[in-house]
């Protein structure tokens, strides 16, 4: 699902290099961030994203409802796209995976994109690898379902927000390094230093293969709106390849 990403990222700025849309069918993606690094607003805009393509509606699972719709969208937060984004609101790990269970017996259209905000509050409930495991698993094979039922060549994508802590804690160094094999390309936002009024963020964008590492700042201002442009990219910039000692973070 990086592609879809990938667009929402360039709706601001000017495209570049493999940027254009894409027939094929897209890796999962995990998009990862501290609190408050904007990972809600991006998954919105990409709901709002699949929901303007003109193929099936977007289902947003999420812990609780939204407290107010993200900024800077501009001419996309439209009735008609807002209306084909279901929310679902599964209060426990239990609830999620009856939803993801059942979505196999669901009549009607089925989604053309998979959103799940707030993985690390379904985790927390049981944190061992095996439940980490069993809901990826899940996951995927949820959306594969859908992909199967939409019958089209690009089928339902999947993006995951997952909340990342301190480094230093083993346990969820283990469980980040688990759902990276189940979610090949990812999206990791950081801290940039912020302007009067705004709060700033990297995008880091590691489509697992399928295209071109790409990087952008995203900024928040005080009312809400998000805007985004090209990260000035910098010889011998390496503030973003931390290796392994992350647990894969760029």
């Amino acid at each position: 699902m990086a592609e879809t990403l990938r667009r929402v990222l360039n709706s601001g700025s000017a495209a570049g290099p493999g940027e254009e849309n894409t027939a094929e069918a897209e890796l999962p993606l995990l998009l990862l961030g501290g609190p408050g690094s904007g990972k809600t607003a991006l998954l919105f805009a990409a709901a709002l994203e699949a929901a303007g393509e003109g193929r099936g509606p977007v289902l947003f699972l999420t812990r609780r409802p939204l407290q107010s719709l993200p900024r800077g969208t501009g001419a996309v937060l439209e009735p008609l796209r807002l209306q084909k984004i279901r929310f679902q609101y599964p209060p426990s790990t239990r609830e999620l995976l009856r939803l993801l269970c059942s979505a196999h017996e669901t009549r009607g259209p089925a989604p053309s994109l998979l959103l799940l905000d707030g993985l690390e509050e379904y985790l927390a409930e049981d944190p061992g690898s095996q439940e980490a495991a069993y809901l990826a698993a899940l996951l995927l094979d949820t959306a594969a379902h859908f992909s199967h039922r939409v019958g089209s060549g690009r089928g339902c994508g999947l993006i995951v927000a997952l909340q990342t802590q301190e480094e230093g804690d083993s346990g969820t160094a283990l469980q980040l390094a688990l759902l990276q094999r189940y979610f090949p390309a990812q999206c990791w936002l950081q801290p940039d230093a912020p302007g009067p009024g705004q709060h700033c963020l990297r995008a880091c964008l590691e489509p697992g293969g399928l295209g071109p590492r790409a990087e952008w700042r995203v900024t928040f201002r005080q009312d809400g709106e998000m805007t985004v442009t090209p990260w000035p990219t910098q010889a011998g910039d390496t503030s973003l390849n931390k290796g392994s000692s992350s647990g894969g973070q760029p």
